[in-house]
Parts: C-alpha cells; sequence; structure tokens
C-alpha cells in the first residue's frame, strides 16, 4: 500500500503562515473546536503535523544526513565548509541552514501536534456515547502525543536543553519561554505516551496500517525514549552525566517492550533482505518486521538519492531509474566486523553501484571512485517497481524505517540485562534476531553457543548487544543516539580508526588474511558477484574475473593512509564527542533575548 494523503496533506483550518516557532499565528476557537469536533476532521487535523515529515529538515536531515559520523556510517566533513559538512564535522555554526531548518521544522511540527493535543481533549468526541467514534479520537490523540515525542527528542539529542512548548499558539501565551531541562522534557513525553497507548489502535486495526502511528510504535518509542532518558548525555560543561534515576528508566523500557511482545508478539520474517525490498517496491505488511514507516508519497522522500546504492543515471543513461547518490559510506572495519555466514552483511553493504548502460560494477571502477566506499544496500531506486524516468532524482517515494520489532526485542534484551544481568529472558530475545541473521544450519554455533559465551557476565551481554544492533541496524542512522546515550561515542570511534589503520597496513605490508584486490565480475544475469569477499586472493582461476584494489586502496603513499581515516573522526576521538550544535540563528533571534548559546563551548553568543 502506498499512501499519498497523510504528508500531502494540509487543514486550511489550522494550517497558517508561521513567522518562528514561538511566535505563530493566533487560531480562532470556532476554528479548532469545529475541527476537532468529528473523527474525519480531527484526522486531518492530525495528519498536519505529518507533514514535516515531507520537509529537507527530516527526508534528508534528520533521516539521515545529519546521523553520521558513527563506527558504521560515515561522511567527509572536512572536505568543505558547506551546511552539512559542518555538521559532519561538529563544527557547525549559528548560521548553519541545515539547524535552522531542522529548529524551525520540529517547533511547527510540536505547533500543531498541540494544536491536535488541545483540540482532542477539548472535544465531546473523545468520550462519544458512539464507541467507534471515541476509540478513533483516543487514537489520534496518541498519534499526536507519539509525533511530539518524537521531534521533542530529535531536538534534544541535537541542541540539548530546549523550549518545552505544550499548549496551542493562542492570544496570551507567552511565547518566549526559556530552555527546560532536556530530562524534563523526556519525562513528561514518555508519560504522555504512557497515559495514551492503551486507547489507541494496532497497525492492523488502523486505515493506513505501518504508515501512521499505532499503538505498535508508541509502545516502541515508550521504550526508546526511555533508554534515552535513562542514557548518558552532554552537560554544557562538556562532561557526560546519567541521571542517579537511570534504572527508573530501563525498567520502564523493559516493561514496555515486554508489554509490546507480550500483547502483539510477531515472528521475525525469515528473509531479511525482504523488509527493506518491501519499502522499495511500495510494499507495507503489517504485524511483521518494521511498526512504523514514514509513507513519502510518490515525487517525496529522498530514499534512494541521497541514501542507498548509487545509480548513475541522466539523460544520456541506458536506463530510466534516475540518479541517485550514497551520502553515509560504510567503513569496511564495519563490513569485516560480519560474521561471513551473516545474511544481513550483504543485504545491509553494497559493493556495486549501477552505472549509466545499467550494469553493476564494483564500487572502485572509475576515475574518482573510492574502492572502499561501501554503500547502504537496503535501498535503491533500481529497486523500484517501475523506473521513474530518466532525469529523476529526489522524490523516489520509498518509505523510511523509523521503528522495527527487531529493535524493540533488543531493548527489551538490553534493559533487562542493564536491570538484572543477562538472563534467560534477555538471552531469549537476542536469540530471535540472531537467528534471524544465519541460516538454521548455523544456530548450534552462531546463534546458541554464540549466546552462552557472551552471556557469562553483565559487560560480555551488554557489548554483544552493543555489536548486534550495530548489524541488525546498519544504514537505518540510528547508531549515532544509540553510541550517545551508552556514552561510548569516542571510544568507537577511536577504535574505528585504529581497525581501519591497522586494514591498510596489513593490506600494505602483505601481512593480512583479507582481500587487498577485489576479484568481481557479473554472473549469467548480469548481477555483480565478488569472488573473495572474505579473503585474500593471490590470483582469480580463470579471466573472467576482474581484479580491483580494496584494501589496499586504504593506504597513500604520502600520507600512509587515506586521509578521510584520520580526519573524518578526528573530532569524535577526544574522549568526549560533542554531538550538541548552537540553536540557530533564528531561534535565538526569535526568543527576544530569552535564549543564548551558552554552553558547550560555544561562547554565550
Amino acid at each position: 500500500m502506498k499512501i499519498k494523503n497523510i504528508l500531502m496533506a494540509t487543514t486550511v483550518l489550522i494550517l497558517s503562515a508561521c513567522s518562528d516557532f514561538l511566535e505563530p499565528d493566533s487560531l480562532s476557537t470556532f476554528d479548532t473546536e469545529y475541527v476537532y469536533s468529528n473523527v474525519d476532521d480531527a484526522r486531518k487535523g492530525v495528519n498536519a503535523i505529518y507533514s514535516y515529515f515531507g520537509q529537507d529538515a527530516f527526508r534528508s536531515r534528520l533521516s539521515n544526513n545529519m546521523a553520521g559520523n558513527t563506527d558504521i556510517e560515515h561522511q567527509s566533513g572536512w572536505s568543505n565548509g558547506g551546511d552539512r559538512y559542518q555538521i559532519w564535522d561538529l563544527n557547525a555554526l549559528a548560521s548553519n541552514k541545515d539547524l535552522d531548518i531542522v529548529w524551525t521544522y520540529a517547533y511547527r511540527a510540536i505547533r500543531d501536534a498541540n494544536i491536535s493535543i488541545e483540540g482532542i481533549l477539548k472535544s465531546s468526541a473523545l468520550n462519544s456515547a458512539d464507541p467507534a467514534t471515541s476509540k478513533s479520537m483516543h487514537h489520534l490523540l496518541g498519534e499526536a502525543y507519539t509525533l511530539r515525542a518524537y521531534w521533542y527528542s530529535m531536538l534534544i539529542f541535537y541542541f540539548g536543553d530546549v523550549p518545552f512548548i505544550t499548549e496551542a499558539p493562542k492570544a496570551g501565551n507567552d511565547f518566549y519561554l526559556p530552555k527546560e531541562d532536556r530530562n524534563v522534557i523526556l519525562a513528561q513525553v514518555i508519560q504522555d505516551m504512557i497515559d495514551a497507548e492503551d486507547g489507541m489502535l494496532w497497525a492492523d486495526q488502523t486505515p493506513y496500517g505501518i504508515e501512521q502511528v499505532n499503538r505498535e510504535y508508541t509502545l516502541g518509542m515508550i521504550a526508546r525514549l526511555a533508554l534515552q532518558r535513562g542514557g548518558w548525555y552532554l552537560k554544557p560543561d562538556l562532561t557526560m552525566a546519567r541521571e542517579s534515576d537511570y534504572l527508573q528508566y530501563y525498567q520502564i523500557a523493559k516493561d514496555y517492550s515486554k508489554k509490546l511482545i507480550d500483547l502483539k508478539d510477531r515472528p521475525l520474517p525469515t528473509d531479511y533482505r525482504q523488509v527493506f525490498m518491501n519499502e522499495c517496491k511500495f510494499i507495507s505488511p503489517v504485524n511483521s518486521d518494521i511498526l512504523f514507516e514514514v509513507p513519502f508519497a510518490i515525487g517525496n522522500g529522498d530514499v534512494g538519492w541521497n541514501i542507498g546504492i548509487t545509480v548513475q543515471g541522466g539523460t544520456t543513461a541506458q536506463h530510466d531509474y534516475g540518479s541517485g547518490n550514497n551520502y553515509m559510506a560504510i567503513p569496511p572495519t564495519y563490513y569485516f566486523s560480519f560474521d561471513t555466514t551473516d545474511v544481513r552483511r550483504d543485504v545491509t553493504c553494497a559493493l556495486y553501484k549501477v552505472n549509466t548502460s545499467f550494469e553493476e560494477e564494483f564500487i572502485g571502477v572509475g576515475t574518482s571512485a573510492n574502492a572502499t566506499n561501501i554503500a547502504q544496500g537496503k535501498w535503491s531506486r533500481h529497486f523500484l517497481p517501475s523506473p521513474p524516468g530518466k532525469s529523476t532524482a529526489k522524490g523516489t517515494g520509498i518509505n523510511w524505517p523509523m521503528l522495527r520489532y527487531a529493535d524493540v526485542l533488543l531493548m527489551y534484551a538490553e534493559s533487562e540485562n542493564e536491570l538484572n544481568g543477562p538472563t534467560s529472558e534477555a538471552q531469549g530475545a537476542l536469540r530471535r534476531v540472531r537467528q534471524r541473521a544465519f541460516p538454521e544450519v548455523y544456530w548450534s554455533t552462531k546463534v546458541e553457543e554464540y549466546i552462552n559465551t557472551v552471556s557469562a557476565g553483565k559487560e560480555s551481554f551488554f557489548n554483544a548487544i552493543v555489536n548486534e544492533r550495530a548489524w541488525e541496524f546498519g544504514g537505518e542512522m540510528i547508531r549515532k543516539y544509540e553510541l550517545i546515550r551508552w556514552g561510548n561515542y569516542s571510544q568507537k570511534m577511536t577504535e574505528t580508526v585504529e581497525g581501519l589503520k591497522k586494514l591498510a597496513d596489513d593490506a600494505y605490508n602483505g601481512t593480512g588474511t583479507l582481500p587487498d584486490y577485489l576479484y568481481w565480475k557479473r554472473d549469467n544475469n548480469g548481477k555483480f558477484t565478488v569472488l573473495n569477499p572474505n579473503r585474500k586472493l593471490i590470483a582469480a582461476p580463470d579471466e573472467t574475473w576482474t581484479r580491483s584494489a580494496f584494501l589496499l586502496d586504504l593506504h597513500d603513499n604520502t600520507l600512509t593512509y587515506d586521509e578521510w581515516i584520520s580526519r573524518d573522526w578526528a573530532n569524535y576521538t577526544n574522549g568526549t564527542v560533542r554531538y550538541i550544535f548552537p540553536i540557530p540563528t533564528v531561534g535565538i533571534d526569535n526568543s527576544k533575548g530569552v535564549l543564548k548559546n551558552d554552553g558547550y563551548g560555544f561562547g554565550g553568543g
């Protein structure tokens, strides 16, 4: 199913031009009372909150571009002074336009969520004598609370303490609010979702299934934000801290992930690749792995344009799929961290691109190509059910996954381990994820023996969860948020840089066992295939194979290592990662002196 009306919806009765997030145009009482007096119009009102997923603030920034750099996804920020490069290099200015649009549209989404929440709470339809009407209104209320919680979660990750606005805009409100403690905000939005989730509908009860917020997603978001609230965070003095009540939030994460497991369990689909291929084919199954995905309409969304397998198109191309690039490369250290029998590796990590002749070829082909620029393999425009046109780029319509059931299982395993150690329940949740990752013939060693080994203690099981989440969610751009809450961001970046240097040294010195060169060709179906993805090979068995430098490409004769190895994570490996960015100028200027960029080394401007 591919819906078009949520992201494209506008509600003329309640949406108005907004000069800034703190002082939106006032709304008439009649408008909101009318809109939320019945289910159909209230649905349109809540739809307005979804519209901000269709803006660049989300579709190319928050969803993927701004979520690097990590140990499994990266981009070079030092090579350019542009807005996105400043963010990748952790040196963004308050004038950064990408930060501007995220701040602005986050607060516009929050504004519209507040309008919906207030309108629904005041509506007689919420507690209508008609059970269907009352249930629908309670569900819409839960949607609004959950969407508001999402945007506050993102604001906190990027800006720390921020203004906490919970009222719909109206004449007489104080529009110039100071920053609120991030822990106060998270505690409140978590409680809002807890209060609302019981009245919500499951995905298989909603008109649009997993293409709209549903009870599964809200339960999962309670767990996710509880782990954010219970995790580590950067303070203005550039130290990492964790609140003394953090175990209470691990308990919430455990309780609500378990609640979903108990009330609406489902088997993980056995075909890992199909989970993402469904998105490329516009298929959105309920009661499956993905709990909620942003429903990009055809002509909207940047999946397959700035993230995914590269497709070289244009007017001279011999295909009609258009052009798509990959902004977030996968480091070889991540590729080689996988067990060679783990089916997730070759789904997540693409060693090929599609050229203008519509042929699959090694990523290192071409004068400007980087042989180790591994792509996110879960999505590509050449997977679309029909070609969108030679000159197309943006707007593939491929949905973006927001939360999967595998995530819920691993959050349950993590929170249970934090509270009680690697119990049989924690092991069981991890087992379900690993069983999907390996052919059954390997379960005795790759699943059972592995879990027995990592369950020796709480720390070893936690480290296993850290690794499992990397392997399970590569390319889905949630790793940054996990490394922040775990407090191991700099550690993982240092490990990545040192790992890449070792791969380069081993390849250059001839001491490694991994592929210095890859031997590749196209099979009888024209598909890219590699002879030696896991091992060093001196020569191919015949001349049908093309030899291309792979790990040798990490070495530089002048600098010793490719410059990106030393510089991509340079500002991430100094012990504490300053992942917080300055409040953009628009927020400072519109606050009438209330907000300022104090702390975090910003100088107070």
